[in-house]
């Protein structure tokens, strides 16, 4: 979704939200396009919340609501986690805990052609892209980024998936790196993929390891940066 507006609602950036608020007037703004994601609306000339949570904005144009559910609305450009539970002739049938099944075309790949078509069983693990995110349509995702290249997209192999709030992923994923991640990233070797579908998946060389950044993951969401990185080294002690 697209308004055209001539300034950013900056009044409104990371504060708290409530559905009803009123983030933006566009009855005198011209001329500048923004992308409206997650838990906002376009109501005549002015923006409103849908959701309680804090209004977040990514450069250069983009803004939502950021909450902490465990329900996952797609929206595109969002990285998730998905796990195969089917597969048809042209696409793979993919959950992403959103209200609906999402579709990943099996051309939807790096040099993608008939002749070259992924084999996944059900069950497997992806790491994708939303492409297409429509209110009442089945969601479209690829493996590719958004000049078609495979990047950091594809098949998750081995490794250990949990479940967390949308909002503990967003805390992940945000810049700078996050207190739990660069606390645990410090002392321990491992992989991590983080979807905003509140999906975690952890791949180490041992499985204590696995289990320590795990839990470190899980325990930190209600704490502040200080108490993560605390909650951390507790934790390696243990094992250390």
């Amino acid at each position: 979704m697209e308004v055209k507006v001539s300034s950013s609602p900056t009044t409104f950036i990371d504060k708290i939200v409530v559905p009803g608020d009123v983030v933006l007037d566009l009855s005198n703004l011209t001329n500048q396009t923004i992308k409206l994601g997650g838990g906002l609306r376009q109501d005549c000339d002015s923006i409103s919340v849908m959701r309680a949570g804090k209004l977040k904005f990514s450069k250069p144009n983009k803004y939502w609501v950021e909450s902490s559910q465990k329900r996952y609305v797609p929206s595109v450009e969002d990285t998730v986690l998905g796990i195969v539970v089917d597969s048809k002739a042209d696409n793979f049938l993919v959950d992403i805990k959103g209200p609906a099944i999402a579709f990943l075309p099996v051309l939807a790949f790096e040099g993608g052609t008939r002749r070259n078509i992924p084999k996944f069983e059900v069950g497997s693990l992806l790491y994708v892209r939303v492409v297409k995110a429509n209110p009442g349509m089945n969601p479209e995702l690829s493996c590719t980024d958004a000049s078609g290249k495979a990047a950091e997209f594809g098949l998750l192999k081995d490794g250990y998936m949990f479940e967390t709030s949308t909002g503990l992923s967003r805390m992940l994923l945000s810049s700078p790196t996050c207190p739990v991640l660069e606390a645990l990233g410090k002392q321990l070797s491992f992989e991590i993929a983080v979807g905003l579908n509140g999906r975690v998946w952890v791949n180490a060389a041992t499985p204590s390891t696995v289990v320590v950044v795990s839990n470190a993951i899980i325990n930190s969401e209600s704490l502040s940066g200080v108490q993560q990185k605390i909650m951390v080294e507790k934790l390696l002690q243990r094992i250390m």
